[in-house]
């Protein structure tokens, strides 16, 4: 593929029981979408043939009017979802084992985290991602999405068994996933001061699991797990993308004059 991935790593002992409740371990995560993005920019990518890549300018209207992308900036996503939709099934949609290896560099074995971003992203759950659900699922990280996007995708990133709740379980299964993708190894004990902050910070009503209203006021109060859903650089994408500039087919200042 003639791409390389730049890695992040994050040390255990930055891990101080100040911050042992659940929003750092948004931190990872959004390394992960940052590894997407930057490590799949770097390749060049040439027109694909494939229908699910093709979007009027109509449609690329009709995105950015429904998400906080500009329409430039969408096409500029396109040029990111060309490359990570061909990484081993070369058919224009982005399946998961494309997703594994563009985060992971490994295209096979049991990942919690990776199915349920995948399942997250796969909003029809036909088994892929397209480009539209791409777009969608980025814009959460968009720093002009709606803080309630936000919230609601990271309630369900934890809530596995889709039950509209969030019990002790879940989080500690989510926790080890994504700690021990990262490389940070926690003792039994600072795991479970983690899972006990964290449901003694949210859950308020004490019943032993989190609602959604509970999660929200959670997530108000604590600006850092929405600073950790929160890509600065998606606002303007088109920077990220050195060949999009010789790729475009809309002018952004001509559009604004014909709204």
């Amino acid at each position: 593929m003639g791409c390389t991935q730049s890695s992040q790593s994050q040390s255990s002992s930055s891990w101080t029981m100040g911050d042992s409740s659940i929003c750092v371990v948004f931190a990872p995560f959004i390394g992960w979408i940052e590894v997407l993005i930057f490590g799949l920019a770097r390749c060049f990518v040439q027109n694909s043939p494939y229908k699910h890549l093709y979007y009027s300018y109509d449609d690329l209207v009709r995105l950015s009017n429904t998400t906080p992308f500009t329409v430039n900036e969408i096409e500029a996503l396109r040029e990111l979802y060309k490359k990570l939709s061909r990484l081993i099934i070369d058919d224009g949609l982005i399946h998961k084992e494309e997703l594994q290896l563009a985060l992971f560099r490994m295209p096979a074995g049991e990942n919690l985290f990776l199915d349920r971003v995948f399942d997250l992203f796969d909003e029809k759950k036909n088994g892929f991602i397209d480009f539209e659900e791409f777009v969608r699922a980025l814009s959460v990280f968009h720093p002009h999405a709606p803080l309630d996007d936000k919230i609601d995708f990271a309630f369900r990133l934890y809530d596995l068994r889709q039950t509209g709740y969030i019990e002790k379980e879940e989080v500690k299964q989510m926790v080890v996933a994504i700690l021990s993708e990262s490389g940070i190894q926690l003792s039994d004990e600072s795991l479970e001061a983690i899972i006990n902050k964290t449901f003694a910070d949210i859950d308020a009503d004490k019943d032993g699991k989190i609602n959604k209203e509970e999660w929200k006021a959670f997530a108000v109060g604590h600006p850092t797990l929405l600073k950790n859903m929160t890509l600065a650089y998606l606002k303007d994408i088109t920077t990220v993308f050195p060949s999009f500039i010789f790729n475009t087919e809309v002018d952004e200042k001509s559009l604004a004059t014909l709204q």
